[in-house]
């Protein structure tokens, strides 16, 4: 009976072991419908996220992604436990508050759509001091225009996301719209309520920035060691490859 028993507690140990380490090689990440990065409906879930998910599985770990409006999406992983953190994210020193940066996964071009009735030149913010801007709540855009913007230098409008956004300067409620170039090209060939701007609607040719996306790994041991694992994981794929198939 005894050798029964110590039998039985030998495997339930074994077996609560290996499910520790199964979790522990499972990671939970919240995102958002931001396509063609980000998305429930694209391949792999968008560029960000097959990028992540290679990067873990060539570590031995799996990535699971949970979809949810921006602010909600930064909130659970910032406060929820069940969630090691959040991406595609955008470079801000205070973000650094609440989480571990990882290396970058990838970028994008950040900067306006204008209407083509209505071109704007410009080459220094300051340019822009007398245009309508729209920007999406609860985005990092770039460190100057943000500042620009909670300055009152900039005469900011925000909008729920880039849809919004750019239906508000198809409506001519805005003369530029922030976006990623690759975000208002995908949206304008997929969404219904854009296809018929298409014609109406352009990029700016000056950018604010080229991007770099990163993970935001929540703070802590675990954060740490999945920033390094994510790390290691990036260097044996092509990162530029798989992101150019969505583009």
């Amino acid at each position: 009976m005894k050798r029964l028993i110590l039998s039985v507690l030998t495997v339930f140990i074994a077996a609560v072991g290996l499910e520790v380490r199964a979790e522990g090689k499972n990671v939970q990440l919240t995102s958002l419908d931001w396509p063609p990065y980000t998305s429930e409906g694209l391949a792999n879930q968008g560029a960000s996220a097959a990028v992540a998910k290679e990067a873990f599985a060539a570590m031995g770990y799996t990535l699971e992604v949970k979809f949810y409006p921006w602010k909600r999406a930064v909130a659970l992983a910032k406060n929820d436990p069940a969630y090691d953190g959040y991406f595609p994210e955008y470079y801000a020193k205070e973000l650094e508050d609440d989480f571990i940066l990882s290396e970058p996964m990838g970028s994008g071009p950040l900067g306006f759509a204008q209407r083509k009735n209505h071109q704007i030149d410009w080459s220094a913010l300051p340019d822009l001091a007398k245009y309508r801007i729209g920007v999406v709540s609860g985005y990092v855009n770039t460190a100057e225009f943000d500042d620009m913007v909670a300055n009152k230098q900039l005469n900011a409008s925000e909008a729920g996301d880039d849809v919004k956004n750019l239906m508000k300067l198809v409506s001519d409620r805005i003369d530029l719209a922030v976006v990623d170039k690759n975000v208002m090209k995908y949206l304008l060939s997929t969404e219904a309520s854009l296809k018929s701007a298409a014609g109406a609607i352009e990029f700016n040719p000056t950018l604010l920035e080229d991007k770099k996306l990163y993970i935001c790994f929540k703070k802590g041991p675990r954060g740490e060691e999945l920033a390094k694992v994510f790390s290691e994981g990036l260097k044996k794929i092509d990162v530029d490859k798989i992101m150019q198939g969505y583009f």
